[in-house]
């Protein structure tokens, strides 16, 4: 993620306890309140908590992180409709169609000439061109791969099974990639430049 979020406007690093709960707080909560009160109260809820998350990020860092504000958008209109038309459809067609654009986007990047990822990480990962290529490559294939086993699980199992896999299942597989591509980015690492 970019690391606007880390960082205080006084460039003091924000704890990352602080990070985490903002990050996965929603989330949780989502989970928790599904399981006593049902998807539609579960739904509301995340909406709710995603806009505190944002807030107080704002607050905290005086900026929003392209990547939590874009998934805090698709929750509020996918949120929104389930909530509105009374179909869980939406909220679980979420993740598939967040995926599918993001790895469109890199798709539509990488074919025109331009590099999305490195814009969006580049303050935090120092590769070069090649490297970035390689992990845009693989970004976007992944976030295919989310899409596709969010529509596996979504229309194969329950509600709840779904939840679980939104929030035990998408953030450990992702985590797991990211590492994946720590050789990469030490093959193709190249030295940040110091001004004197």
């Amino acid at each position: 993620m970019s690391d606007s979020i880390t960082k205080t406007t006084a460039n003091q690093p924000v704890n990352h306890g602080l990070k985490m709960a903002l990050e996965m707080g929603p989330l949780l909560i989502f989970f928790v309140v599904n399981a006593k009160w049902g998807i539609m109260t579960a739904t509301a809820t995340f909406m709710v908590a995603t806009t505190i998350s944002l807030i107080f990020s704002y607050i905290k860092t005086r900026r929003l992180p392209a990547i939590l504000l874009i998934g805090g958008f698709f929750i509020m209109v996918f949120g929104g409709l389930t909530i509105a038309l009374d179909d869980d459809m939406f909220i679980k067609l979420k993740p598939t169609i967040v995926n599918t654009l993001f790895a469109s986007a890199l798709f539509v990047g990488l074919a025109t000439g331009r590099n999305f990822l490195k814009n969006v990480f580049e303050s935090a990962i120092h590769i070069d061109d090649e490297g970035w290529r390689k992990l845009t490559w693989r970004w976007a294939w992944f976030f295919i791969l989310l899409a596709i086993l969010n529509e596996f699980v979504w229309r194969t199992q329950t509600t709840d099974i779904w939840v679980s896999f939104k929030v035990f299942g998408i953030m450990p597989l992702t985590l797991v990639f990211s590492f994946t591509q720590l050789p990469l980015i030490f093959r193709h690492q190249i030295e940040e430049k110091v001004e004197p």
